[in-house]
């Protein structure tokens, strides 16, 4: 695949296979697709996407429905940079190729329900390699809230003491 400008290969990456992950570095978020062959993916996108959308992307967040879409690798990334990415090949054993490719290209053109915790596109492709639907962005979010959630508790109850203490002193 010829490189276009913004779309890089982080380090020497291999071109994508079919039945590949490919994530691709939103401003905010990690998109991922499913990469089918002759530059083409399939990915959940909200009805009102387009193809290469970036940052206006985040809208999808607010729906609850997505359309499964079949288009270039290019179109879809436009000036976002991606990678290949089969990250839980060590965890889970990828399904055939033929069937990843079947599954996912049956499913083109429909509307699926879509739910940024339990339902989004990492769960979607994860769901079409390995037949897992997980997303380690989800599970990073709500460890990074607890750890913060805990930090903000931690604080408070310092701070209570450290009153308490004061308070008992005087």
């Amino acid at each position: 695949m010829p490189s276009r400008s913004g779309s890089l290969w982080h380090g020497p990456q291999p071109e994508p296979k079919p039945g590949d992950l490919i994530e691709i570095f939103r401003p905010f978020y990690r998109h991922w697709a499913i990469y089918v062959g002759d530059g083409y993916v399939v990915h959940l996108a909200p009805p009102s996407e387009v193809a290469g959308a970036g940052a206006a992307s985040v809208m999808s967040a607010l729906t609850d429905k997505a359309i499964v879409k079949k288009e270039l690798l290019y179109d879809v990334a436009g000036s976002d940079k991606y990678q290949v990415n089969n990250k839980h090949d060590d965890k889970y054993s990828p399904l055939p190729c033929s069937k990843i490719i079947q599954r996912a290209e049956e499913l083109v053109g429909q509307e699926v329900l879509y739910k940024l915790t339990s339902e989004n596109c990492e769960h979607f492709v994860n769901e079409l390699r390995y037949g897992v639907a997980r997303s380690d962005q989800v599970r990073d979010v709500i460890i990074a809230a607890s750890v913060a959630g805990m930090g903000l508790a931690a604080m408070s109850l310092i701070g209570v003491m450290f009153s308490r203490n004061k308070r008992q002193k005087q």
